[in-house]
């Protein structure tokens, strides 16, 4: 098959070995409060892969087709860099499966936006931004394990930035590589920034029919609807309606 046709295969495999890991939730089949995003947005739905590590199993595929998708979608990527925390494993099975080098960005508490960052890295003090071995001229991919909006991904770059400056190198980082794109405004901002956004499961146009077998009627319905009318759900008396939903 060619790679269009494996990389939709192997999403549809890892989004299902998610689901039945419980790494992907609904306000229907357990929180029927639904949740509130780090991103600001309330959601009927939660997709947490910061458990990846405990599933070798999907963790080595995911390593396996994210590093596919590195050698058939990015340019001559030299170096990989986990964004702290959930995309550090996931860039070392990337390493550890297509040899790629990688790095990782320390954790900077209390930071939610690139206006927090930019205002307060000067309290950092002498801590590196990001771990790992750069070499001058690198092809530099960010990764993580999905996007919703692009604050935490944006604050990663500029962590990179900083850090290759303060060891007076120069590289490149146009790429973004996630195993999850929710599709809620992401791929515009990214373009806004000149950066490539690539992601093995795009989940509003193709990962939400794949787990279509795996959710109630009820759930499949109100997540479509929610995906495409995002804003919509974001009415308090709406989200009471779908808890009074989970209480009948």
């Amino acid at each position: 098959m060619d790679w269009n046709e494996e990389k939709d295969f192997l999403g549809k495999e890892i989004l299902e070995l998610l689901y039945d890991a419980n790494m992907i939730d609904t306000w229907y089949k357990s929180k029927p409060e639904g949740w509130n995003l780090i991103s600001g947005l309330w959601s009927p739905l939660y997709i947490n892969l910061r458990n990846l590590g405990s599933y070798p199993h999907i963790l080595e595929r995911i390593g396996y087709a994210l590093g596919k998708l590195i050698k058939e979608e990015c340019k001559d990527i030299d170096r990989i860099i986990g964004i702290a925390s959930a995309g550090v494993p996931i860039a070392t099975a990337i390493s550890l499966s297509s040899k790629i080098p990688m790095c990782y960005t320390r954790k900077i508490e209390g930071i939610k936006n690139i206006k927090d960052f930019q205002k307060n890295i000067s309290q950092y003090g002498q801590h590196k931004l990001v771990e790992g071995i750069i070499e001058n001229g690198d092809n530099i991919a960010l990764v993580d394990d999905l996007v919703t909006k692009l604050d935490s991904k944006l604050i990663a770059q500029e962590q990179l930035h900083l850090e290759v400056s303060n060891r007076s190198l120069e590289v490149r980082s146009n790429y973004i590589i996630v195993i999850l794109d929710r599709e809620q405004g992401a791929g515009d901002l990214a373009k806004i920034h000149n950066i490539n956004l690539i992601s093995l499961i795009p989940f509003t146009s193709k990962g939400i029919y794949w787990l279509k077998d795996k959710l109630s009627k009820i759930e499949y319905e109100i997540i479509i609807d929610y995906l495409k009318n995002t804003e919509k759900y974001q009415d308090k008396d709406l989200q009471q309606k779908l808890t009074n939903m989970k209480k009948e």
